[in-house]
Order: structure tokens, then sequence, then C-alpha cells
């Protein structure tokens, strides 16, 4: 069982930048793909960003590349969401979330899907005023 704990969310104006946080409870992840998943008013949660443990492998949605950043604190059981340019679109909730690597997997975006991951934070409130 892992615990996946969002913080940094917040109201906050278009052109602002945020960097929201996910806090593990375990130390070692060395097995698992973290993402960043985001979930407007009305919308389907929707796939933002993916890091792999090590960080050698990311991965971007194409709505938010060139603006989002996916990062990760070995020491601190935490990965970082930095967030720049922030428009009224961007306005969400953002969920952490684990995918354990040890199962098998098939498909080259496999990464994108929610029911891939097995563990989900409680999600954390991003508002962008323009």
């Amino acid at each position: 069982q892992v615990q996946l704990v969002e913080s940094g969310g917040g109201l906050v104006q278009a052109g602002d930048s945020l960097r929201l946080s996910c806090a593990a409870s375990r130390r070692t992840f060395g097995s698992y793909l973290m993402g960043w998943f985001r979930q407007a008013p009305g919308k389907e949660r929707e796939f933002v960003a993916a890091i792999t443990w090590g960080g050698s492998t990311t991965y971007f949605a194409d709505s938010v590349k060139g603006r989002f950043t996916i990062s990760r604190d070995i020491a601190e059981n935490t990965v970082y969401l930095q967030i720049n340019s922030l428009k009224p679109e961007d306005t969400a909730v953002y969920y952490c979330a684990a995918a354990d690597l040890k199962r098998l997997r098939y498909g080259s975006s496999w990464y994108k899907i929610r029911s891939e991951y097995d563990y989900w934070g409680q999600g954390t409130q991003v508002t962008v005023s323009s």
C-alpha cells in the first residue's frame, strides 16, 4: 500500500506559476512510474505528465508540453509538477498517481490511461483567473 498526498494548489492569475508536490509514504520507488492527472469540472480525468522514479524517462501531454515540468526528489520521497504561464484552461483538480512497473503492460501510451495506476492521492485544486 502506497499513500500519496498532493499540495501546492491555490487561486492564481493567468501567467502565474505554481509548483505542486506529491509526498509518498514509501522511501523506495524504483519500480514505479509517478504520474500527474487533472480533472476540470464536468470533464474526464486526463493525463498531464509522468516520470520514472529514477528520473531517466518523462512523458507529457501535448497540451502542457513546454509549460509543465515533472521532477522528483528521491531523498524526500516527493514528486513535483512545476506549472509555468498558467492559463484559465489549466483550472482543475490535480491528482498524483503511482503505477507499479513490475506488472506487465502493453501499448506505447499505457501511462496515459487512468486505470493503469495503482495508487492515487486526494487531489489539490488549481484555479486560474483571467
